[in-house]
């Protein structure tokens, strides 16, 4: 806890993904919600096939979901959408004739039934 995934679209060349998730980690664990940045599991999910709307415009989209165990209050979680989508303003690439529609998702995980461990390394 937390995870968070950002999904987008192929066409969206350039995209600097490491550099991306480094920036995303950064922001989200700042958060004083986040107790731990060693928690935050962060993943990019490339869509190879996708349609945005029914026009025929060159357009791409990212959309990022942070899953956060519930509890959290409207204030927290709408900081935390605006940290994201600030960072992902700042990072995407802007191909030139492409229209990128972004969005981002503050999810609640049901805390009781969560499970989390730390396995050990195998010898």
């Amino acid at each position: 806890m937390p995870h968070l995934t950002v999904e987008y679209s192929r066409n969206l060349a350039g995209l600097p993904e490491r550099e991306l998730l480094r920036a995303l980690n950064e922001a989200v664990t700042a958060h004083p919600e986040i107790a731990d940045e060693s928690d935050l599991k962060s993943r990019l999910v490339v869509h190879d096939t996708f349609q945005v709307g029914t026009a025929p415009n060159a357009r791409a989209f990212v959309h990022a979901r942070l899953a956060l165990l519930s509890g959290r209050t409207p204030e927290a979680k709408r900081e935390l959408s605006h940290l994201v989508a600030g960072v992902l303003r700042r990072q995407l690439p802007r191909p030139a004739g492409l229209q990128v529609a972004l969005s981002v998702e503050i999810v609640d995980m049901d805390r009781p039934s969560y499970v989390k461990e730390m396995l050990p390394a195998a010898d």
